[in-house]
């Protein structure tokens, strides 16, 4: 499995508040984004299977609304997972 718990450990430990912080919104955005990756590469090698587009799709959309949440709430933090993750925008 490409996602086990050590990875989200990680994932939530690097960009959360803690290795058990899964509620934040970037630790959420981190997680997807790590998510989109994977299914991008899945979907460049098997570019026929339309239900892992149609789930990437939902994830980038996803992201988008946490990301869209984040920047009304605080443009700081907004900017700092923008940065952190290599983020366009």
């Amino acid at each position: 499995m490409y996602l086990d718990k050590t990875k989200k450990e990680e994932i939530f430990g690097q960009y959360g508040k803690s290795a058990t912080d899964t509620g934040s919104a970037e630790s959420q955005i981190a997680l997807f984004t790590y998510r989109i990756a994977h299914l991008t590469e899945h979907v460049k090698t098997h570019h026929k299977d339309f239900v892992t587009t149609r789930s990437l799709t939902q994830l980038v959309g996803k992201r988008r609304a946490l990301l869209d949440y984040l920047y009304k709430i605080d443009i700081n933090r907004y900017r700092a997972i923008i940065k952190a993750l290599g983020l366009r925008k």
